[in-house]
């Protein structure tokens, strides 16, 4: 049985009431997830000494994720990423011959939305009847730049076997682009240290190929002979030239959520992640600030690694690509599932 409970955390400085929500299931795993921005503050499992491992990143209040110091070098630590996950090139799209130019920081590209996409929002919970967090987010006409009304729910799910799973769904009134996802930077070293020791694996015999701005190209290259190889559990920090870092999306083999996407191990903790989506897109952190997170953790580049499951980045701009333009009458969604096991 999951146990969802509700706790207020002040206001945003919009004047809109901050919450924390916490589940928790029958093994004591605890899930605490805020409005602000959907974000998954942490995810702790309880070890068999009683101590917990908290395996995402992040901060122990609210506020610290719209703190100055943080948004200065803003990592998107644990956030709903919309409308557009990754890179769109060239900050536009082009829609039934209609061009829209999107807002950015960068003129050559639009990253995770915008100047202020969904990771920056407060969400508004919807009532549900079951052991669910309904949170949604309606987004107007024009925001960032994207035509349509948006109208997005995220619905978390926390069971028993310790799997918590995430759906979007979407719906538009004017034909818009949408690719979400969502930003979980994970540590299964309760959030310390660095990640060079883990051990990951995807589901992925290609990668795509990228241009200087981390855009997509088009071109879909073979893994084999590449760093980029994670066909087998591969340690972060033994691949050619690791400090460079990894920053590279894998359209995957098996594309269904019967299938394993991607998985991480460490030190007897196992992360196994199951999606709908047909990529994986891996980040490790080599960006990330210095930065003081939960219980005055130091985060500093390759504190973390992401699992960002989506279609494929810049699709909306490259043909062949999957379709990430959603029209009236239509509904987007996506379902992504963490499976943690720990010993």
């Amino acid at each position: 049985m999951v146990e969802i409970t509700e706790q207020q955390h002040g206001k945003h400085p919009n004047g809109k009431d901050i919450f924390v929500y916490t589940l928790r299931n029958s093994n004591d795993t605890i899930v605490k997830i805020t409005n602000y921005g959907a974000i998954i503050m942490a995810i702790k499992i309880k070890k068999s000494d009683n101590t917990y491992n908290d395996i995402v990143l992040g901060f122990d209040e609210p506020s610290q994720y719209w703190s100055e110091e943080y948004l200065k070098q803003y990592p998107y630590f644990g956030a709903a990423i919309g409308r557009y996950g990754n890179r769109i090139d060239k900050s536009s799209i082009t829609i039934d011959g209609v061009t829209y130019q999107l807002n950015s920081h960068n003129p050559e590209f639009q990253l995770h939305g915008g100047v202020e996409g969904f990771d920056k929002k407060v969400w508004e919970r919807i009532p549900t009847a079951d052991d669910t967090l309904v949170l949604q987010y309606i987004s107007p006409d024009g925001e960032e730049g994207f035509p349509g009304e948006l109208t997005t729910q995220i619905i978390f799910k926390l069971n028993d076997s310790d799997e918590l799973s995430y759906e979007y769904k979407a719906t538009t009134t004017k034909p818009t682009a949408v690719n979400l996802t969502h930003h979980s930077y994970f540590n299964l070293n309760n959030g310390e240290g660095d990640i060079h020791t883990h051990r990951l694996r995807i589901n992925a015999s290609n990668y795509l190929e990228q241009d200087k701005n981390y855009c997509t190209t088009g071109k879909v290259l073979p893994v084999k002979g590449t760093r980029n190889d994670f066909t087998s559990f591969n340690e972060t920090g033994k691949i050619e030239n690791a400090e460079k870092g990894i920053d590279i999306s894998f359209p995957l083999d098996q594309v269904g959520i019967e299938h394993v996407a991607a998985e991480a191990e460490f030190n007897g903790t196992k992360l196994q992640v199951f999606t709908t989506e047909p990529l994986v897109h891996l980040y490790n952190a080599c960006g990330s600030p210095e930065i003081k997170g939960k219980n005055g953790t130091l985060y500093k580049p390759f504190s973390g690694f992401c699992f960002e499951t989506q279609k494929h980045p810049n699709a909306i701009r490259v043909e062949g690509f999957p379709n990430t333009i959603l029209r009236p009458g239509e509904e987007y969604y996506t379902k992504t599932i963490y499976r943690i096991t720990t010993t």
